[in-house]
């Protein structure tokens, strides 16, 4: 057999064929470290009881994450009675890790809280489950009728991807970001080139990415249809694992490992990126973009809530206004991150320029609630989508997605701009 991809060690060790390896496009049955999910887990309960029966019982209460965030807090009684479905169903459970509205996003608490160790596979019922891979670990994305049958039979089958080889060389330029890099990827993959393919991060670059860095090209893999989107486990994972006493080897692609394509970008000379309307990968960069004026400007979600982010915000609007036509939306991706970021003092910057603090959620990203745009109306995001209708109206005009300082620079300036205003 071949050398093995990251994807293929890390699924061969949960499927029990460590010693003799996988194949890519072999199907092997894989039990996860953990499973996750949101608010779909109403939905969800609802399959596994028809699967199991009124008294059935998951396969493992210990290793099932869900955490209520798509829709915190609730905005119409039908998103409320399905939180109270998601506490009955915990309760009846025993569900050991269920974190309330307002503790966080699931992409975020779950690493945070410790549920993310390297060479695991996680499993969840949303697509950018993804963003697991930051930690070295295959973060698998999966339908909601699947999670139910994992919740009673604790494990699943898996085609092995194909992998796709991502070397990232060079030094980042001052004000250019890892949300950048990500769309200069996609834009050359496109929004479709990844679709069931695990994709792999190397090269002299990501040893300068921080753990909250690499999330974000992880997240937004999914973005390119990636099945999952790897770090090889480094420096940088050990010492954020030293936190939760992670005891593993490091594993690495082997030397002759087979990748269906490779992509090389040295990111010295990358400027700020834009994903224009109305597709992921409709990415320019921002100096080709024409004189664009905004309504709305989003910070937060899975993709860019973290404190860095937060603060590279702050820096940018500590003593300055945004402008009156525009509004500001900021939403931390976790209680943890809002806390630090009150105790910094970045709170207070961002609400003296004019920014509406949002409860660490999805927030307006799924269009559902807490910012919705109106018809006619654009946004700058640094979320991960841009479908027409996705922050609200199906008649807006346009969402750009950019890092939180190009959102930031945009929000001051009234229109989108990676310029000092």
């Amino acid at each position: 057999m071949a050398g093995q991809t990251l994807i293929q060690k890390i699924l061969a060790k949960a499927s029990g064929k460590e010693t003799e390896g996988v194949a890519a496009n072999e199907i092997v049955f894989v039990s996860p470290h953990r499973i996750l999910s949101h608010d779909n887990s109403a939905a969800i309960s609802k399959t596994f009881y028809k699967i199991v029966g009124s008294k059935g019982k998951v396969w493992d209460p210990k290793k099932i994450f869900i955490a209520l965030d798509h829709a915190v807090p609730p905005p119409d009684a039908v998103k409320a009675e399905n939180h109270k479905v998601i506490r009955q169903f915990v309760k009846e459970q025993n569900i050991k890790y269920f974190y309330e509205g307002g503790t966080g996003i699931c992409h975020e608490v779950l690493p945070a809280k410790g549920h993310v160790p390297p060479n695991v596979v996680i499993l969840g019922s949303d697509s950018h489950t993804t963003t697991h891979g930051a930690f070295g670990a295959a973060g698998i994305p999966i339908g909601r009728t699947e999670t139910a049958s994992v919740w009673a039979i604790g494990q699943t089958w898996l085609k092995v991807p194909e992998s796709i080889k991502i070397n990232l060389n060079g030094t980042l330029p001052i004000q250019v970001y890892a949300k950048d890099i990500i769309l200069e990827i996609i834009r050359q993959v496109t929004a479709s080139g990844a679709t069931y393919l695990s994709v792999e991060f190397y090269g002299s670059t990501i040893s300068q990415l921080s753990i909250s860095e690499r999330m974000t090209l992880s997240n937004l893999t999914a973005e390119m249809g990636a099945k999952a989107g790897i770090f090889p486990v480094d420096k940088v994972t050990d010492k954020w694992n030293k936190q939760f006493g992670f005891q593993y080897e490091r594993i690495a692609a082997d030397e002759d490992a087979e990748y269906i394509k490779s992509l090389e970008l040295d990111v010295s000379n990358l400027t700020p990126r834009i994903a224009k309307p109305h597709k992921v990968d409709n990415v320019v960069p921002i100096e080709d973009l024409e004189k664009t004026s905004i309504d709305v400007a989003l910070i937060g979600t899975c993709t860019n809530g973290r404190l860095d982010d937060l603060e590279i915000a702050a820096d940018i609007l500590k003593d300055k206004t945004i402008n009156p036509n525009v509004r500001l939306l900021v939403y931390p991706a976790s209680q943890e991150v809002l806390l630090q970021a009150t105790k910094q003092g970045i709170i207070e910057i961002l609400v003296a320029a004019g920014g509406q603090i949002g409860v660490p959620a999805c927030g307006p990203c799924l269009g559902a609630y807490g910012g919705c745009i109106a018809s006619g109306e654009k946004a700058i995001s640094s979320a991960n989508r841009n479908f027409k209708g996705r922050m609200g109206s199906k008649d807006d005009t346009g969402i750009y997605l950019a890092s939180p300082a190009t959102v930031a620079k945009s929000a001051i300036a009234g229109y989108i701009t990676a310029e000092e205003v």
